[in-house]
């Protein structure tokens, strides 16, 4: 679990197919000092996990699938990525709850200087927006955000300077894509106003355990 507190952006190395996994290597600072192999971190908010550590150098398995449904597979070399570690125990949760898993990909549409501040506005599928509210919080390549206003096919965040620079949204320019977690708590509500979604999953899982499959 993450949260959304990005600590450092990290720098890709290597990117080196094989088979069905892609090898993916990052440079970093501050991340691989207290990395292990087998830890989990946050890739531009994918939760992926340490296989190899060599300096400052760390080395991640991607499968076909991810590489599919992120914006991991359009990486290459000399990219910059958002990383964070997974939150231990007595880490603040300075941000929201971050699973890791990325529920699509969005597109950045335009950026607006406000000044001070950057709006961003990001085309996302319907199946992202319906989780989002005005003030709520969504992860944005990893970065927690507050939702600043919500478009027909598409939301907006505000960026302060801070966030701009020491993480991947100051850099992207529009057409760039980024991946979009939405808030967790959403889902669980949607799972429990449907009836009709949960009754079948109920109905699967007496089904398991009719079978002996799960007790």
């Amino acid at each position: 679990m993450f949260t959304g507190i990005v600590i450092e952006m990290g720098r890709v190395e290597r990117i080196e197919p094989r088979g069905d996994i892609t090898n993916l290597y990052i440079s970093a600072q501050k991340v691989v000092k207290d990395a292990q192999i087998g830890d989990s971190i946050s890739i531009n908010g994918t939760c992926l996990t340490v296989t190899e550590i060599q300096g400052n150098l760390m080395k991640f398995d991607l499968s076909r699938e991810t590489m599919k449904s992120t914006n991991l597979g359009t990486l290459k070399r000399g990219d910059m990525v958002n990383l964070e570690p997974a939150i231990r125990p007595t880490d603040p949760l300075g941000g929201h709850i971050v699973t890791g898993h990325i529920d699509g990909v969005g597109r950045i549409r335009r950026k607006t200087d406000l000044g001070q501040s950057l709006e961003i506005e990001i085309e996302a599928p319907e199946e992202i927006l319906k989780y989002l509210v005005k003030k709520g919080s969504v992860a944005v390549d990893g970065i927690s955000l507050t939702v600043a206003d919500i478009l027909e096919d598409a939301f907006k965040v505000v960026i302060i300077p801070h966030t701009a620079a020491v993480t991947t949204i100051g850099i992207k320019k529009s057409n760039d894509t980024v991946n979009i977690e939405t808030d967790i708590i959403g889902k669980y509500v949607e799972r429990f106003l449907n009836p009709e979604k949960r009754d079948k999953e109920e109905r699967l899982m007496n089904l398991l355990r009719e079978g002996g499959f799960v007790t």
